[in-house]
């Protein structure tokens, strides 16, 4: 899905959530290559120029998550939860840990050990990041989430200085396991996960009637890039 109508879906979510119009969700999506600059994004994170960026494919989105530069696209699996963290102690560093563990033991799943590196949000194989987070809170619902590297193009993100982290490299789960991996089954895995890391079931709904009943998705949806 394009980045700026799934930007566009999380926050009338968002919108909704608070003011309880509708559930807690789970979207997971993969998105044509994208950079996103946090709150804390500088632009010498972004080691190319706009001609190279276009002849990429690639757009550039300002967005309220923390942290800094990060790229989207094929072959990664990019989470958005919108949830209202009452229901977890309104413990934003908890949140922040419970996601890293739902990719820690999806990892586990595939026979490969990753766990945290302090001071550097995100999920680690050794030195190298295979899922990055980025969250937002507003009234202690969030937005944004995950990305979590599967069969990535891991040479976009040598445009950038991925989260503005230049000591470690960044790697993906088929990199780590020699062949590319079946994305859809990685998927339906890390839902378990994370399911069984929130304590909650999930199941699967309509998104028109999430968002506004019987209006649907507007046709083009998003900030401009």
């Amino acid at each position: 899905m394009d980045y700026g109508k799934a930007y566009w879906i999380q926050k009338r979510l968002h919108q909704r959530r608070v003011a309880g119009l509708t559930r807690d969700v789970l979207i997971l999506v993969e998105h044509a290559p994208v950079l996103t600059m946090g709150r804390d994004a500088g632009r010498e994170h972004i080691l190319v120029g706009d001609d190279v960026l276009q002849r990429h494919g690639i757009l550039i989105y300002q967005v309220e998550r923390g942290g800094d530069v990060t790229y989207h696209g094929p072959g990664q699996l990019v989470g958005y939860p919108v949830l209202d963290l009452t229901r977890w102690g309104r413990d934003l560093h908890g949140y922040v840990r419970r996601l890293e563990e739902v990719i820690i033991r999806t990892l586990a799943c595939y026979g490969v050990t990753a766990g945290r590196r302090e001071g550097y949000p995100g999920v680690w194989v050794g030195d190298k990041k295979v899922a990055a987070l980025g969250v937002a809170v507003k009234r202690w619902v969030t937005m944004h989430g995950f990305a979590f590297n599967i069969n990535s193009h891991l040479e976009h993100f040598q445009f950038i200085v991925p989260c503005g982290i230049s000591e470690y490299g960044v790697t993906s789960l088929a990199e780590v396991l020699g062949q590319e991996q079946d994305f859809r089954e990685v998927s339906r895995v890390l839902k378990k996960q994370f399911a069984g890391v929130f304590g909650i079931e999930l199941v699967p709904v309509a998104l028109d009637g999430l968002l506004f009943g019987d209006k649907g998705l507007p046709k083009t949806g998003g900030p401009s890039p």
